[in-house]
């Protein structure tokens, strides 16, 4: 399935043809389950972890031998307002960390069997500053978008999502500040690690970014104030329901760039799980309003897909479990009356 935009109507256009869960996976699911050998409901969220895979996979078993990790790169013309502790160069270097295998995230894909690739988004072109214009046009949204859907192959199980961009949790905050409203300090965290003057100084411009952007079209704020990073997981998450993937996604910034779907569809957010809580505060915030549970809270905050590649372990489990477990009747266990 080839997917691509020109418009952002189109991309609006995409968002509203969503395909809902495969029942029959469903219903499968929920008629093998009872049987297994354990008292109902003992497994806690794995058995819901399970029953998400099989309706959103649409099969039954679902398994997870294809687990793939996507992370985005991008640049921020806020970056040069001071609202990080490091300078915008450092985006380019982490990506070249990662392609030499010696990151975070690169450990972690091993660790749990994942694939990995990185799509750096025109680091030597950051995106607008979005307190004096939009971060994108549309042909630059639209680019990005697609960058997203060409990065998520058909031949997945489970797709994990995140980001790399230095300054890029400031627009994590602006963007649901602009959606839900409320103080721009309620939002905003420390991110890479800044403080005092330098934190006051990040709330300010995300204050003034939401000012000026706020009461727009939900895929309107997310070109107005994301980034091209923040679009192309957008655009991911919208490939991988339109191919039948799941989807964890991770931190802040990704659940962010995630929430103007939800904004525009309540239910375009249901194929993804939030793998991790991150430390920064606007994350629970944003979870709450999304009805988002994480699955793993770690007192992480690095990004790179880090807390969404460890939860690819959880998953994996959940899926072993409900596949590789005997029936009461086949292990000859007594079930109850």
């Amino acid at each position: 399935m080839n997917i691509s935009i020109s418009s952002m109507a189109e991309f609006r256009a995409l968002v509203a043809e969503l395909p809902g869960p495969d029942a029959r996976a469903a219903d499968a699911w929920a008629a093998r389950e009872p049987q297994l050998t354990k008292p109902a409901g003992s497994l806690g969220r794995l058995e819901e972890i399970s029953a998400w895979l099989a309706a959103w996979q649409g099969r039954h078993p679902p398994r997870v031998d294809r687990a793939r990790v996507r992370v985005f790169a991008g640049n921020h013309g806020v970056a040069a307002l001071g609202v990080s502790a490091f300078p915008a160069e450092v985006t380019v270097q982490m990506v070249l960390n990662f392609e030499h295998g010696g990151a975070a995230i690169n450990q972690l894909c091993r660790s749990v069997g994942a694939e990995l690739a990185v799509t750096a988004l025109d680091l030597d072109r950051p995106c607008g500053d979005f307190t004096r214009g939009p971060a994108l046009d549309e042909a630059e949204f639209c680019a990005a978008v697609n960058a997203g859907f060409q990065s998520v192959p058909e031949e997945t199980d489970l797709l994990a999502l995140g980001e790399m961009g230095i300054g890029n949790t400031t627009p994590a905050a602006a963007i649901p500040c602009a959606l839900y409203g409320g103080e721009a300090a309620e939002w905003t965290g420390r991110g890479t690690g800044v403080e005092g003057a330098a934190l006051t100084r990040k709330t300010e411009v995300v204050a003034a970014g939401v000012a000026r952007h706020r009461g727009q079209d939900p895929l309107e704020v997310l070109r107005c104030l994301g980034g091209r990073e923040l679009v192309a997981i957008a655009g991911a998450v919208v490939a991988a329901r339109l191919r039948r993937i799941p989807v964890l996604l991770d931190g802040y910034v990704c659940t962010a760039a995630a929430a103007p779907l939800a904004a525009v569809r309540p239910d375009a957010l249901d194929h993804c799980l939030v793998g991790h809580a991150s430390l920064e505060p606007g994350h629970r915030r944003l979870m709450e309003r999304l009805g988002k549970v994480p699955l793993l809270d770690m007192n992480m905050r690095l990004g790179e897909a880090s807390g969404a590649a460890l939860a690819i372990g959880v998953v994996k489990a959940a899926a072993a479990c409900h596949a590789g477990m005997a029936t009461f009747a086949e292990a000859g266990v007594s079930d109850k009356d």
